[in-house]
Order: C-alpha cells, then structure tokens, then sequence
C-alpha cells in the first residue's frame, strides 16, 4: 500500500511538472517511465516479500516466467497512478488553450 501511494505521489508530481510543449510523446514517455520503475521495483522486491533464490524456485527458475507475472501484477495496479499522471496535465492543457 505504502508503494503505491509513493508512485501515485510521484506521478501527481511528475504530472504537474511535465513541461505542456511535450504533449503526448511527454505523457506517453512519462507513462512509460512510471510503469517500467514500477515494474523493476515488484521485480527486486521478490515473490510477496521473499527472498529472489526462493522465488525463482516458485518459478522453475524461469525469469521470463516471473518477469510475465510482475508486469501482469503492475499493469493490474497502474490506473491510480496513471489517473494521477494525467489530471494535472489534462487540467494544465485546458487552461493553456485560448
């Protein structure tokens, strides 16, 4: 829970301070940012908190396997952090349009 909120926050910063004349390759490229650093994170942190030589045992030693299964796990849980990426942005367009 404390990750998320950490991403969340972090995408509400990096929302708000995406330079406008980026556009859509900034949002594209800071959304893909945001969810590959979440990615790596649920990678390195193992199999629900246990160590990496045990996890790649639950995995047959397949690390396509378990980096299939974290990507799944993040896409899962990405839309609060890509809705907090997205407001302040959106919300900065309107007002910069005439």
């Amino acid at each position: 829970m404390t990750f998320l909120l950490l991403t969340t926050t972090a995408a509400l910063i990096l929302g708000t301070l995406l330079p406008l004349r980026r556009g859509v390759v900034g949002f594209v490229t800071a959304v893909a940012f945001l969810f590959l650093t979440q990615a790596a994170i649920h990678t390195a942190m193992g199999f629900e908190g246990t160590p990496l030589s045990e996890t790649m045992l639950l995995f047959n030693n397949s690390w396509p396997a378990y980096i299939g299964y974290n990507l799944q796990i993040t896409f899962r849980s990405f839309a609060l952090p890509l809705l907090a990426l997205a407001t302040p942005l959106i919300f900065r367009l309107g007002r910069a349009a005439p």
